[in-house]
């Protein structure tokens, strides 16, 4: 099992009503335009995942994304694809299509934005919410 855990916080901004993609970010803002975004001020983007998830995701395997604010957890289920790059080093996209960019860290989502729990999205509107996100391939 390969587990990576990224650390970001919610911000006053956030919407979760992007229907195909959700994002983390690096950036420490959020304008009310970002209607994927999920956290900001995360402490990793794509560039900074381990070797060992990025071979795993260019060979297209399945992952698991937790959300995890206090004691609400969502999970969606993604794949990697042998197109991915992972050059952006300020976020992370997921995406529900096949599209790829330096961006991207899966496709094939189950989830966007737009999906997750609204509980969940209520506490990410809290600056300074303390946000854990877990990518997990088994």
């Amino acid at each position: 099992m390969i587990k990576e855990t990224i650390i970001c916080y919610g911000h006053e901004n956030v919407k979760a009503t992007h229907r195909s993609t959700l994002e983390i970010t690096k950036e420490d803002y959020l304008t009310p335009r970002g209607d994927c975004i999920i956290c900001i001020k995360a402490n990793k983007a794509l560039k900074d995942l381990s070797d060992e998830l990025k071979e795993a995701l260019k060979k297209g395997k399945k992952i698991k994304i937790r959300i995890i604010v206090d004691d609400i957890v969502d999970e969606l289920e993604a794949f990697g694809d042998e197109r991915l790059s992972f050059e952006s080093d300020v976020s992370m996209v997921i995406r529900k299509s096949d599209y790829v960019d330096g961006r991207t860290l899966a496709v094939k989502a189950n989830k966007a934005a737009k999906d997750i729990k609204r509980e969940l999205v209520e506490k990410l509107k809290n600056p300074g919410q303390k946000v854990i996100v877990e990518i997990i391939v088994e």
